[in-house]
């Protein structure tokens, strides 16, 4: 089954400790998912990352509830973390966040390595579209929150 990979880097002109801790709180994943996903947290508060930890989250995509369980499989403050799908809707998910200090600021990356179910063609025709929107939200609303005015830069690639 085919594998694709989104990369993405933001800069945010906060301190790196300041923007890992805001990423460290679980709740706040909310606050940069698109509301028509209706994202909640099911894992009751307070959530406290490190290796092992279990977030369980409730979403909608395309008018379908879908549950979600997540592990925090690397956790090395404030450098970078990881977290993998246990359950959900993709085969593989695996998201890994990395923050660099960077001209007086934070560079932040998101490197996901991901599988549809469905493989290709679903990916060409919905997942694809759906993944690229949520991480445009996302580093929209990280841009308004944290003051950045700089663009931000994604793209696909497939690893075959």
């Amino acid at each position: 089954m085919n594998e694709f990979t989104l990369q993405v880097e933001l800069w945010l002109p906060r301190a790196r400790s300041e923007v890992f801790r805001f990423f460290a709180d679980a709740g706040n994943l909310q606050t940069i998912t698109p509301p028509g996903l209706k994202f909640e947290v099911l894992t009751p508060a307070p959530v406290v990352l490190r290796p092992g930890t279990l977030i369980d989250y409730r979403i909608t995509v395309h008018g379908l509830p879908i549950r979600w369980r997540t592990e925090i499989a690397e956790w090395d403050p404030p450098h970078q973390f990881v977290d993998v799908q246990l359950r959900g809707p993709y085969t593989l998910w695996r998201h890994t966040h990395t923050f660099e200090e960077s001209d007086g600021g934070t560079l932040c990356r998101d490197r996901v390595r991901y599988r549809p179910r469905g493989g290709a063609l679903v990916h060409w025709l919905f997942v694809r579209r759906d993944v690229e929107r949520i991480f445009q939200y996302r580093q929209q609303r990280l841009q308004a929150l944290f003051g950045a005015t700089t663009n931000a830069s994604a793209y696909f690639a497939s690893n075959r």
